[in-house]
């Protein structure tokens, strides 16, 4: 699922039972902008895309022997390089054939494939022959059974090892009824295993799984929907309270240092009406880890965890460093200045949330502060790199900028003038970076 199946989501399904675990379909263009690097601190080995410094996927090796790398592409030669590039760090190789969404689609990857056939077998044929880990893919049923088995043979033909089959067609979504019949008679017609898809509505206990699998005639069952509404629908000793599964999520987003974003939009699909509880809207207005742990009684570990990989050296998540910022070599500590070509900088990032009105942002602090002291008025340069920013303050002669670079140039002026009250002694650091844990 887009989202949902990052490393945190993926390896509590591996905690409640699931085999394998696919990752989110990450589309070949953004691996192969990416570079790969060992996290030492988080244990991680993280694709960071090189112009904007995000990462593009973390693995580690708990998950080596049971991820699949789900990948869009419509290209043979550009999923053969990606497919190099991760070969070594996860189980298997999946191709997206079935996603029907309109930016897979129109770029001719996901269901566009179906009625591409000559295309999709190329695709498989290349990574089969061109890489050492197992090759498989995923479609969607075509509106009549026969096509539906032709294709399947067809791709079979490739050399995959598996096939996923979704029992629904391009245009048909979750309200419709999975066309079981359609998946078993897939599975009789072909010789290697079929993954039976589709049947999170009917599905919701453990026992139902096997029920379904039944049902298809199939090897296995891929869970998507019922497993991120409560990923324990693994569990053969049934489902856990909902809390419980939260808050084990919540643990593997910290230890893992998994975006405050894609956290909370993973337990909002947990929540799903709950969000209306009172909990719920609490949990609507949080916007970092540490706030959201806070709900579940989590606090300390988030802080206590975050201020471990800040002493071990873990660079912020957003943290980038284009060319026309290097930093020297030398390390820091966290908060530590540093005079590089007479701009001072620290690690200290701006967060909106932090701020209760205007009067208090910290670009509103240091003009008032500058009025006071009968200096000029602060000067903002801002340079943008792809497409993210940051900004240089001038005031008194010294220049102050922070190595976070933002994603407009508002934030980005906010957060260097946030630097600059940091060094001049009006804000607290310390203050700030533990608001922000």
């Amino acid at each position: 699922m887009v989202r949902i199946g990052t490393l945190p989501m993926r390896l509590l399904a591996l905690d409640y039972g699931a085999d394998i675990v696919y990752c989110e379909e990450l589309i070949d263009w953004k691996l192969l902008r990416s570079e790969r690097r060992e996290n030492p601190v988080l244990g991680t080995v993280d694709f960071v895309d090189k112009t904007d410094g995000t990462i593009v996927f973390r693995t580690c090796s708990r998950e080596k022997r049971h991820v699949v790398f789900q990948l869009g592409t419509c290209d043979p030669q550009r999923a053969l390089k990606v497919a190099k590039l991760v070969e070594n760090d996860v189980a298997a190789i999946d191709v997206n054939m079935g996603c029907p969404k309109e930016f897979s689609v129109k770029g001719g990857m996901g269901s566009a494939l179906l009625t591409q056939p000559q295309k999709a077998f190329e695709i498989l044929k290349t990574l089969v022959e061109g890489v050492c880990i197992p090759v498989t893919c995923k479609i969607r049923i075509l509106p009549d059974l026969d096509n539906t088995l032709a294709l399947c043979k067809f791709l079979e033909s490739s050399g995959i090892i598996a096939l996923t089959v979704h029992g629904r067609t391009k245009e048909e979504r979750p309200q419709h009824p999975n066309h079981n019949d359609f998946i078993k008679a897939v599975s009789e017609s072909v010789s290697i295993p079929v993954i039976a898809n589709g049947g999170s509505k009917e599905i919701e206990k453990y026992e139902d799984i096997g029920k379904f699998c039944e049902e298809t005639k199939c090897t296995s069952v891929m869970l998507a929907r019922a497993a991120q509404w409560n990923c324990s629908i693994f569990r053969k000793d049934g489902l856990l309270p909902l809390d419980e599964v939260i808050s084990s999520y919540l643990r593997y987003s910290v230890d893992y240092d998994n975006s405050p974003a894609n956290t909370k939009y993973c337990i909002q699909n947990m929540l799903k009406e709950l969000q209306e509880t009172p909990r719920g809207k609490k949990f609507l207005e949080a916007q970092t880890l540490q706030q959201m742990c806070a709900l579940w009684n989590l606090s300390e570990y988030c802080y206590k965890k975050q201020l471990e990989f800040k002493e071990k050296g873990l660079l912020g998540r957003h943290t980038v460093v284009p060319s026309s910022f290097e930093p020297p070599s030398k390390k820091r500590k966290l908060g530590e200045e540093s005079e590089t070509d007479d701009i001072i900088e620290m690690k200290c990032a701006f967060y909106r949330n932090l701020y209760a009105s205007d009067v208090e942002l910290p670009k509103t602090r240091l003009l008032t502060w500058a009025r006071n002291k009968g200096l000029k008025h602060p000067v903002y340069v801002t340079q943008q790199e792809d497409k993210l920013f940051r900004s240089i303050v001038t005031l008194d002669g010294k220049k102050y900028t922070s190595s976070f670079w933002e994603k407009n140039k508002r934030r980005a002026e906010q957060g260097a003038a946030l630097v600059c009250l940091c060094a001049l002694g009006v804000v607290d650091i310390n203050t700030v970076n533990d608001a922000v844990l």
